[in-house]
């Protein structure tokens, strides 16, 4: 990426230690600025009640003019090799970059109508504290692809 700002990770639940933590941990610290988080809380009530409690505390959280990153179901699902390049078109906006991870019920309306992109981490559904951890690793990954490292092996089939 070109610049050093740190990518912005808003999700909702507290993420406790476990393998999902430890996971999130280990790509999060290889990244170059690591990513920030903020927690959002889990809310109550019922499903759409709920998505818009968590929707509402997701767009509050937002940095201002940021350029918004749902993930979600119906996203683009690019190879790592296109969303490096995303990544780094994104970077060169110089606006700050924020992915926004919903809870179990998913994203409200709202946040999906506010997105600048959706994007889906594969057509199956994963649950939100693993979401992070896969999301840090493409992070790694995209940073190991922009800069010729050997991490992401190109040559694979896929």
């Amino acid at each position: 990426m070109t610049t050093n700002r740190p990518v912005v990770l808003l999700a909702v639940g507290r993420l406790k230690p476990g393998p999902e933590r430890a996971l999130f941990e280990h790509y999060a610290a290889r990244l170059r600025p690591p990513p920030t988080v903020t927690e959002i809380a889990e809310a109550r009530g019922s499903a759409a009640e709920v998505r818009r409690r968590e929707g509402a505390a997701l767009l509050a959280a937002l940095p201002d003019g940021a350029i918004a990153v749902a993930l979600d179901l119906g996203g683009a699902m690019p190879p790592s090799e296109g969303f490096a390049a995303l990544l780094e078109r994104w970077s060169g906006t110089g606006k700050p970059l924020a992915f926004l991870i919903g809870g179990a019920e998913g994203l409200d309306p709202a946040v999906l109508a506010r997105a600048d992109h959706r994007l889906a981490l594969g057509p199956m559904t994963w649950p939100h504290f693993l979401v992070r951890g896969m999301l840090a690793e493409q992070l790694y990954r995209a940073q190991a692809i922009r800069q010729n490292h050997p991490y992401h092996r190109a040559w694979r089939p896929g």
